[in-house]
């Protein structure tokens, strides 16, 4: 049988290369081998599905890293670097990134998760530029650090995890 989490990766997989229009019930099943009597098992309905994704979603690609980051006994400048290595350290999620971005521009229910996603990360960034105690506005530093990636990810070509490193670098260089 089929678990709840193989089902959430495998629409993640399908989002990330496909976009939403894919995540229908027969590509999942065909995907994982099973039948549509799995899937409602699990999730119910279309929405139920969704509604999982989406904070499956959040759960990998939020809350994990900063309950990482969190575990920590370091400082906030450590803490903030090892965050970013671990965000750039994924090179298959920014597609997944700007597939959920994109869903959310159609999808108010995506759009929800999507503002909860934003607003959990910049105010967990904030938290770690408030304790740098550089001479620049921590609020305002947390959020030029999200742009960046949010941008690197929607420019055509997206910025290559290398030259984001290095731009992520330079940043670092105005707290120094």
């Amino acid at each position: 049988m089929v678990t709840r989490i193989e089902w959430l990766d495998a629409g993640l997989e399908l989002l990330a290369t496909e976009g939403a229009p894919a995540i229908t019930i027969e590509r999942l099943t065909d995907q994982l081998g099973v039948t549509k009597g799995s899937y409602y098992h699990h999730f119910g309905s279309a929405g139920g599905f969704k509604a999982a994704l989406m904070e499956y979603f959040e759960a990998q690609y939020t809350t994990r890293l900063i309950d990482t980051i969190d575990a920590e006994n370091a400082k906030p400048r450590a803490k903030l670097e090892h965050l970013l290595r671990l965000v750039l350290a994924d090179p298959d999620s920014a597609a997944l990134e700007i597939a959920v971005r994109a869903w959310a521009l159609q999808d108010p229910d995506v759009r929800a998760a999507q503002e909860r996603v934003d607003e959990a990360r910049t105010a967990y960034l904030k938290e770690l530029c408030r304790g740098l105690g550089a001479d620049v506005d921590p609020d305002r530093f947390a959020q030029l650090l999200y742009l960046i990636l949010i941008g690197a990810e929607q420019v055509l070509p997206p910025v290559d995890r290398t030259d984001l490193r290095e731009i992520y670098n330079l940043t670092l260089r105005l707290i120094d």
